[in-house]
């Protein structure tokens, strides 16, 4: 098939979005058939902090082929085995989200019942003592869990714009064309109301089948080209505000990210190789930039290396991700604030979900509307996990208390009360957050459900609590012999 003939993909704005998309169609694609092309700017750069992920982006890294110690290597990167929250809930109340579970369901009961069984007869382990994956980062150590008998999943910290030109290397060693240049303005189709082609602010046209608005907060073509509504979810996420500076390194390599509430948000910490990310999320309303650069600078571990800068954002969405022939990826579609690293993991599977169901030059609309379909329900269960952090609060701050008196969504409400009733996690179609995390969020913040299941009390209590006790003994026998996050970046994937 000759060049006329492919057809023309156009990606709009680079950083993680932008080139995720490009270099995952360009190794998923016939690109006999497919041309793509990516137009980024210089001159507008990206929010290049420390960025936070979740496991989706080893099976990201994987699907493309890329090296993992190359990979950290080269985005002077660090592993996550989770989250550790301080003070969420109540000050110095600490829990940990685990990217692993809390062991094997036994004669088809969750661990956890079997766990609230012994809790109700005066045992007093918090949940975290049977993660694997916290036995291990509690004490700074890691090494990739074995494939053949996994017990934890890892994801990432790196630099966002160290990624960045990583994935551009990727993504043009697999064929994509990259051009240089500012978008000025763009030409629709009269008949259709499509995207024709986007004008540079050099002279270049670039036209195009289908388009990739990778934009960021700006939303050039899909909110702005095509007018798409925006779904505004500030009255459940109240948080509006980031103020983010990198700081030098002190002390062991964390493999985890660090979450510490304050009385006007949370402030994040993100450790890699060569500096610490940190930020703090807040209610400019309810706490002033003032404020909250004080308490950020106030609280970092090392020396400050740049000044730091401030975000504002809406939660929300637009009201289609995919709109005539444009899709938004990444924050050009939609925004849910930081807390629990979602932004690079919907990049990804807004990107997967165009492969299943990639349209061809002229669009079907069935799928089109299946594709906004599974996206919009896929982010309101993410949204619903999020508002539940905030939600089970029960600091007595402004923040806080304003987010126990919101109106949340029905969807969330059904799982808090089958939560409560039962001890049974109600999880609907598409949930990004599995059991485990649901348990960890829920039992961390101390709602305790006013029951288990019945099937627990098929053993006795004393077998229960033998069995239990040999995991934990398991867990921290095993922990201790991996090595230490540090000694096994500087043997296999140490930055120059």
């Amino acid at each position: 098939m000759n060049s006329v003939q492919q057809q023309e993909i156009v990606i709009l704005g680079g950083g993680a979005a932008g080139w995720i998309a490009a270099a995952l169609l360009a190794k998923r694609t016939d690109r006999r058939h497919i041309r793509i092309t990516l137009v980024e700017s210089e001159e507008i750069g990206i929010i290049g902090v420390g960025e936070a992920t979740v496991p989706i982006l080893t099976h990201c890294n994987a699907l493309l082929g890329i090296g993992e110690n190359d990979f950290i290597r080269s985005t002077q990167g660090t592993f996550k085995l989770g989250i550790e929250f301080c003070d969420w809930g109540v000050a110095g109340n600490r829990h940990f989200h685990a990217f692993s579970d809390y062991g094997h369901h036994v004669d088809n009961v969750s661990t956890h019942h079997y766990w609230l069984r012994l809790r109700q007869s005066g045992d007093e382990r918090p949940i975290d003592d049977y993660s694997f994956a916290y036995a291990v980062a509690k004490n700074n150590n890691f090494a990739p869990s074995d494939p053949q008998n996994s017990r934890y999943h890892h994801a990432y910290h790196f630099d966002a714009a160290l990624y960045a030109r990583y994935l551009r290397d990727v993504a043009t060693g697999l064929g994509v064309q990259r051009i240089e240049g500012r978008m000025t303005h763009f030409d629709l189709d009269g008949a259709s109301g499509n995207i024709a082609a986007v004008h540079l602010a050099e002279g270049v046209k670039v036209p195009g089948d289908l388009f990739l608005d990778c934009t960021g907060f700006a939303s050039e073509l899909l909110g702005k080209a095509l007018d798409t509504p925006f779904v505004d979810w500030s009255r459940w996420l109240l948080c509006n505000s980031a103020i983010a500076a990198p700081s030098k390194r002190t002390g062991a390599l964390m493999p985890f990210t660090r979450s510490t509430a304050h009385a006007g948000g949370w402030r994040w910490t993100i450790p890699l190789q060569h500096r610490n990310g940190n930020g703090m999320v807040y209610n400019s309303d309810l706490w002033s930039d003032d404020a909250a650069r004080e308490a950020l600078l106030g609280n970092l571990d090392g020396e400050l290396l740049a000044e730091p800068r401030v975000f504002r954002f809406t939660s929300g969405h637009r009201k289609w991700f995919w709109n005539r022939n444009c899709i938004g990826i990444g924050f050009a579609s939609c925004f849910l604030e930081p807390l629990e690293s979602t932004g690079l993991q919907l990049i990804v599977t807004g990107v997967l979900k165009l492969l299943r169901l990639f349209p061809q030059r002229t669009i079907n609309p069935v799928l089109r509307d299946e594709y906004n379909r599974i996206t919009t329900i896929e982010l309101e269960r993410i949204r619903d996990f999020i508002i539940a952090h905030y939600y089970l609060s029960r600091r007595p701050e402004p923040l806080w208390a304003a987010s126990r008196d919101i109106e949340i969504p029905d969807s969330l409400r059904h799982k808090l009360e089958i939560w409560k009733a039962s001890g049974q996690i109600a999880l609907g179609d598409l949930e990004s957050y599995m059991e485990p995390s649901w348990l960890a969020i829920l039992l961390g913040n101390g709602v305790v459900p006013a029951r288990y299941a019945v099937a627990a009390d098929l053993y006795p209590l004393e077998q229960i609590r033998k069995g239990m006790e040999i995991r934990r003994e398991e867990i921290i026998r095993s922990a201790q012999a991996v090595t230490s996050h540090q000694d096994f970046i500087d043997q296999y994937c140490k930055a120059s």
